[in-house]
């Protein structure tokens, strides 16, 4: 089998397992807590990755509900741990492909996909190919930068 051939699977495999997931998460609660109070690490979230310390502008709560919209949303392609499989990179690791690593640049990702990522197969559909709310994109771009990654 030829690489060409091998990308072109990768990429309809990324494509079926985005559109089979793309139902996101509506329930996620987003309710903002106290901003001045320190939060705390996180539990392992729903996701099975484990969510630490909120980006400065998120709270804990916002952590837990990005976890939830994560597990049903991006761990098709990123993984259930977020460290990555062959369509998607890991998350969870200091090092970023796409984006500088800041809290904002996340937000950003999340709403407007990667179309033509540098080392994936496939590109990211805006949102993960999900109708994500304002409120479900900070929170997984939350999510995303306390797994330890962010900057």
């Amino acid at each position: 089998m030829r690489v060409r051939d091998l990308s072109a699977i990768l990429g309809m495999l990324a494509v079926a397992g985005l559109a089979a997931c793309a139902g996101g998460d509506d329930t996620a609660d987003n309710t903002a807590g106290d901003s001045a109070a320190v939060p705390a690490p996180m539990p392992p979230a729903p996701g099975g990755a484990t969510a630490g310390t909120p980006p400065a502008g998120a709270t804990p709560e916002m952590v837990a509900a990005g976890g939830q919209t994560f597990s049903t949303v991006c761990s098709a392609c990123h993984g259930a741990d977020a460290k990555g499989t062959p369509l998607a990179p890991n998350l969870t690791d200091a090092e970023w492909i796409n984006i500088d690593g800041t809290y904002p640049a996340m937000v950003t990702l999340v709403k407007t996909g990667v179309p033509t990522p540098k080392a994936a197969p496939a590109p990211m559909a805006p949102m993960g190919g999900a109708m994500l709310t304002d409120d479900q994109v900070n929170a997984v771009a939350a999510y995303v930068w306390s797994l330890g990654g962010g900057k």
